[in-house]
């Protein structure tokens, strides 16, 4: 990865975090439309507890995971729901982030067999007739100059300037 998208990939991470732990607590505590459709044909309470009538609702069982730790949008063991939410968030986020960058960390690309780096990101490969050459940002050792040679077996090895990119 490149130097100049650390900050902006720092600066995603931050604003994430800022999203998950503070604006996540002023998210709408009413049902969203599923559960509001399964709830069609009940009458509630003010807990939202199903107090009569007949929905699907009513044969709702609790996830095998309701008592992990980051159940119902927060941590468990904390008392203050502020808090407690933000965290959660926060949480996620950071998991999310460590998975996604493992991820991308172990599909990331990788230099063909038989090619050697040149240190610039480029990389130094052998063609047909035994050609070889350096990418555009290579240069030659004797320095940026065009130089040209012609190799043992007859191909040609060349090097260009880095010039503009």
């Amino acid at each position: 990865m490149s130097r100049r998208s650390w900050p902006f990939l720092l600066g995603g991470l931050l604003v994430a975090l800022l999203l998950a732990g503070v604006v996540s607590n002023y998210a709408s505590s009413h049902p969203d439309g599923l559960d509001s459709s399964l709830l069609k044909g009940c009458t509630v309470n003010a807990d939202d507890e199903i107090t009569g009538g007949s929905c699907p609702a009513q044969r709702a069982k609790d996830h095998e995971l309701a008592d992990s730790p980051l159940a119902d949008y927060g941590v468990r063991g904390i008392g203050n729901d502020f808090l407690s939410t933000g965290l959660s968030g926060v949480l996620g986020v950071l998991l999310t982030f460590a998975v996604g960058g493992g991820l991308f960390w172990l599909a990331r690309r990788r230099n063909p067999a038989g090619a050697t780096s040149t240190g610039t990101g480029d990389t130094t490969s052998t063609g047909p007739a035994g050609v070889s050459s350096t990418g555009p940002a290579g240069v030659d050792e004797a320095g940026p100059a065009r130089t040209a040679t012609t190799g043992a077996t007859g191909g040609t090895t060349a090097s260009r300037p880095s010039g503009d990119r």
